[in-house]
């Protein structure tokens, strides 16, 4: 059966996902409560394998919870800390749980983290992984050529940052991912919709619009700091000067709906770019600002929308109370 997010794509409706930040935390009632947020007004929500290099709960065991509770996740597969063997086996196990949606990625490098000592696998990178899970699912074979007995029924999808030199060879780079196997992209955050419509352009006239389906990246910027953090520390991340100086023109304590306002206006030009199925929203420890953005940018009510599901309650353990000192 097909993903709710493949349905809607392959509807022509406009698709929304959004990244669950991963909790610090062994408790899964904190991946509950993020996803309870996402799950009405998201058609996918991405269980992210530590962005930035930095270590959190692990996507494969966010995707074990999404599934159990009924939702829909994006599994995020990073080449970064994993081989083949590994990677191979993590596939298996999430199409086993009901995972359908995969994005496969290469991952940051250990540096970006906060752990630059740990040791760099990369393995394989994002269009050999790719390359990797098509095999499984389309020939029921592992890389080694031995045999699946039930092979794994995934969407497969990959990220692209149409914002990092050199552009021109963004939409090649893009051309190989397909043609390794991706049916979807996310894109990176897009602050800078000129140079978004460029790669569009070229995407329309590599014809790979028609071949997969592209989610512009966007999310709302809490503050001016957290907008000068994210250009220089996260890898990847563009932000004009211009949309900082938007953020500085606001007063401090209204920088964060000036923030919001910005990603709603960005989802309403980019929904008009010819080839762009969806977005795909980033709010960073800021997920209760999604449901608005969605709802504000005109995106409600979703297509297929899938009963909400019973509100889980567990917790791994109640820590005991510290004694009297």
């Amino acid at each position: 059966m097909r993903s709710r997010l493949e349905r809607v794509l392959r509807s022509g409706r406009f698709a929304v996902t959004a990244e669950l930040n991963p909790p610090d935390s062994a408790d899964p009632q904190e991946v509950y409560d993020a996803a309870l947020v996402l799950s009405s007004i998201c058609d996918g929500i991405n269980a992210v394998d530590a962005s930035g290099a930095n270590c959190h709960m692990s996507s494969v065991a966010i995707c074990a919870l999404l599934t159990r509770a009924g939702y829909e996740p994006v599994y995020q597969v990073s080449c970064r800390d994993r081989n083949r063997i590994a990677i191979q086996g993590d596939l298996l196990g999430a199409a086993a749980m009901g995972v359908r949606n995969v994005l496969c990625i290469t991952g940051d490098d250990v540096t970006a983290g906060d752990q630059p000592e740990a040791k760099r696998v990369f393995d394989l990178d994002s269009i050999q992984l790719l390359h990797t899970a098509r095999i499984m699912r389309d020939y029921g074979v592992y890389l080694s050529g031995r045999k699946l007995t039930v092979p794994p029924p995934l969407f497969l999808g990959a990220a692209e940052n149409p914002f990092a030199p050199p552009f021109d060879w963004r939409p090649q780079r893009l051309a190989k991912k397909v043609a390794a196997g991706a049916e979807f992209i996310q894109t990176q955050y897009c602050f800078d919709i000129p140079r978004f419509r460029t790669f569009m352009q070229r995407v329309r006239d590599l014809g790979l619009h028609q071949k997969c389906f592209i989610l512009a990246g966007v999310g709302p910027l809490r503050s001016v700091g957290a907008a000068e953090f994210m250009r220089t520390k996260v890898p990847g991340v563009y932000i004009p000067d211009a949309m900082i100086e938007r953020l500085k023109g606001a007063p401090k304590n209204k920088q964060r709906a000036e923030g919001k306002k910005i990603c709603i206006e960005i989802i309403q030009q980019v929904r008009e770019i010819a080839g762009v199925a969806g977005i795909h929203i980033m709010a960073y420890r800021q997920e209760e600002l999604v449901a608005e953005i969605v709802e504000e940018a005109g995106l409600l009510p979703r297509p297929f929308r899938a009963e909400a599901p019973h509100p889980v309650r567990e917790r791994l353990w109640h820590r005991p109370e510290e004694p009297a000192r």
